[in-house]
């Protein structure tokens, strides 16, 4: 059976979790984030480099698995160099972010060149996709044909979205993160090292968003290309903000921004007679008005933002 046999609300929905999936992986990063009193703003920048390097390690060891791994070392370094300047050096956090998203831009272009004698996108790599055995059981059970639309990394963001809820509202380590975003000094008055529990909410966060990067490039596509991350890590930023810094409500959020660029890319199939402009900036209008409508509702963590010294009054 072809994907076109599918009733065309399946391959939409199908096309929504595609797509949504690096906005859920890297909106959840933006949770754990701010849970603990970070703004990062440089989530975008992480993708990118999660995106590259996971090519790098793919071409250069011809295993997607390595070039996953290659894709989350240099993600979470990333987001260490970010993590030391905001909370060691206690830099503005949004500048430090826009250092990172500036690192960014720049970094890969010029590696692009130097290790694949390319301007603008790597050369193709192996890609992630369902093995032949998944292929085959999920073409013999009812409803596989829709499974067979999406991927790992839908599966995965879906996993680590309600595995992150639990460990947020159900742990001691998420009562922990929780406390030092909203009262850090009472935090540390009970013993639980703020600054330690910052970094590891950064490591986390740059782990998420380097998933995100890593989904657009070896999973959606083969290789990487200069422009590919394309503002998503803002988006999901604003869905983060849109669901209320709830890992469940964020996933809501980016599957909302999802559909809308699916709603794009699938307008003339649907017949609708608008022009195309308008799709092209749905997903960021959609954005600011989120942003605009939620802002007002929303609850950021108390000291969001706020550099942290420890024994100052």
């Amino acid at each position: 059976m072809q994907s076109n046999q599918l009733p065309f609300i399946a391959v939409f929905i199908a096309a929504t979790l595609r797509i949504g999936t690096p906005l859920i992986l890297t909106s959840l990063g933006g949770v754990v984030n701010e849970k603990s009193g970070v703004t990062n703003i440089g989530l975008d920048g992480i993708m990118i480099m999660g995106a590259f390097f996971a090519v790098v390690g793919t071409q250069y060891s011809g295993s997607p698995l390595i070039g996953i791994a290659s894709g989350l070392i240099g993600g979470l370094i990333t987001s260490l160099i970010f993590g030391f300047l905001s909370i060691t050096l206690k830099a503005d956090q949004i500048i430090a972010g826009t250092a990172i998203n500036t690192l960014a831009m720049a970094l890969p272009s010029l590696l692009l060149w130097m290790l694949f004698k390319r301007q603008g996108q790597s050369d193709g790599v192996k890609q992630i996709a369902y093995s032949e055995g998944v292929r085959n059981f999920f073409s013999k059970i009812p409803g596989g044909q829709f499974f067979l639309e999406l991927n790992y990394f839908v599966f995965l963001a879906f996993f680590l979205t309600f595995l992150l809820w639990f460990m947020i509202n159900k742990t001691r380590w998420g009562l922990r993160l929780r406390a030092v975003g909203e009262h850090p000094r009472a935090a540390d008055t009970l013993g639980i090292n703020v600054i330690r529990s910052r970094y590891v909410a950064v490591a986390i966060s740059g782990l998420l968003a380097s998933l995100g990067g890593i989904s657009l490039s070896i999973v959606s596509n083969n290789l990487y290309r200069d422009g590919m991350v394309n503002g998503r890590g803002f988006i999901a930023l604003a869905a983060m903000i849109f669901g209320n810094w709830s890992p469940v409500g964020a996933m809501l959020a980016s599957l909302l921004f999802g559909a809308s660029e699916v709603l794009q890319i699938k307008s003339q199939a649907l017949g609708l007679k608008i022009p195309m402009e308008v799709y092209y900036i749905l997903p960021y209008l959609l954005t600011m008005i989120a942003i605009s409508v939620s802002g007002r509702k929303s609850q950021a963590p108390a000291a969001l933002g706020k550099p942290y010294e420890k024994g100052e009054r």
